[in-house]
């Protein structure tokens, strides 16, 4: 009868544990500066350079009454000088609050000096006088004040505004109109009319980062691993420093390979490790990527690559309990045990409640045949998980062992 367990029986369960933490990260990575579960940044991925207008145009006053007070502010506003524009549209308003033109110039002009919050109000006063005149209202400043609204988060207001933009007759709407639409609808909770839209868009634009973006964001959130794998890949090639495609990229081949058995699974393992490293690139300096990264390796049995990124993170005083446990898990598959029970003792000491942290230090304690130590940490874990089979066989088989 053999004293001492094989390492293949005496290794734990460590999967579920492991894709449990890989979710989690999902939320640090987001609180890292990546985009949010149902939030984004205050500046959405823009659409691309080539199809979004960003620089607010107007048209010609059209009215004499207009054309004597906007014709300096306007030539100013055409020559991009919107600084003098602003001004000169400020005071022609102040003549006239009436003057539809003059609260559009300077909204125009804030616009592109991104004054959004400004711009937005200044455009609002705009297209009320306008609805209330006999030409009804202008194009440009529904498309500009749509946009104000997106770049303040008021997307409720932007909405309605962008559903006219995209659904004027005879025109067709541009790639980024149909972006920012997709924007609105997603922000307001009707992620199928937002799909559509951003459809619509990367039709339009089949490089459309912002809306490839989101197309595999909201994949992700129904759970279409493979509809989100193939958008965000398109997302990351079309722009490599898209750290949050390359975020929700990794997760979803993880989660695809949690489902899979065999080969197939661990194809989508690759190709997470694949997808982080395209994170890092992007974010080379973040933890939460490198964690990330780690958690890919460890699942794709790249343990000794994992405990290296992890190695500078863990070398700090007040390193997370979470980047110790990773840390000693690895350590611990590439039986380096010395090391393995070093990080995990630390792991244990900051978060000792974690019945996870105990599964693997028990492991590596046994595996090194430290079986009075061993039999400690089990019978911690178990107190923590009283319903866990792994903790009391563990225990039962140690505890002759143990001096």
């Amino acid at each position: 009868m053999e004293k001492f367990p094989s390492m293949k029986r005496l290794k734990p369960r460590f999967a579920p544990a492991l894709a449990a933490l890989v979710l989690s990260s999902l939320s640090a990575f987001a609180q890292s500066g990546a985009t949010r579960p149902r939030r984004v940044t205050p500046s959405p991925p823009p659409p691309t350079a080539a199809s979004d207008n960003s620089t607010a145009t107007t048209r010609r006053p059209t009215t004499s009454a207009a054309t004597g007070d906007t014709t300096q502010a306007f030539a100013l506003l055409e020559q991009k000088q919107y600084d003098a524009a602003l001004r000169e549209a400020r005071a022609a308003a102040e003549r006239d609050p009436k003057n539809a033109e003059a609260w559009k110039i300077a909204g125009f002009a804030e616009y592109n000096l991104k004054q959004y919050a400004e711009a937005a109000k200044d455009l609002e006063r705009a297209l009320e006088l306008q609805r209330a005149a006999p030409g009804g209202e202008d194009e440009n400043t529904v498309d500009a004040l749509a946009r104000s609204y997106v770049f303040t988060e008021q997307f409720d207001k932007a909405l309605p505004l962008l559903v006219v933009a995209t659904s004027r007759k005879g025109k067709p709407a541009d790639a980024s109109a149909l972006y920012y639409r997709g924007l609105a609808e997603y922000r307001t909770n009707k992620p199928a009319d937002a799909e559509r839209s951003f459809n619509a868009a990367v039709k339009v634009d089949p490089k459309l980062t912002g809306a490839l973006f989101y197309l595999g964001r909201i994949a992700f959130e129904r759970k279409d691993d493979a509809a989100a794998i193939s958008a965000l890949n398109r997302a990351t090639l079309a722009d490599p420093r898209l750290a949050e495609a390359w975020s929700y990229l990794t997760y979803a081949y993880l989660r695809r390979a949690d489902a899979a058995q065999g080969p197939a699974a661990d194809a989508d393992y690759l190709s997470a490790v694949k997808a982080s490293e395209g994170l890092l690139r992007a974010r080379p300096n973040d933890e939460a990527a490198t964690m990330l990264h780690a958690q890919a390796l460890i699942r794709a049995g790249q343990f000794v690559r994992a405990a290296t990124a992890l190695e500078r993170l863990a070398a700090k005083p007040d390193a997370a309990a979470q980047t110790l446990y990773l840390l000693g898990l690895a350590h611990s598959r590439a039986k380096n045990l010395p090391k393995a029970v070093a990080a995990l003792e630390r792991a244990a000491a900051k978060s000792p409640d974690d019945a996870n942290v105990y599964r693997e230090l028990g492991y590596a304690l046994e595996a090194s045949k430290q079986y009075a130590k061993a039999l400690a940490a089990y019978e911690k874990g178990l107190s923590l998980a009283p319903d866990d089979a792994y903790f009391k066989e563990s225990a039962d088989r140690v505890r002759p062992f143990a001096k």
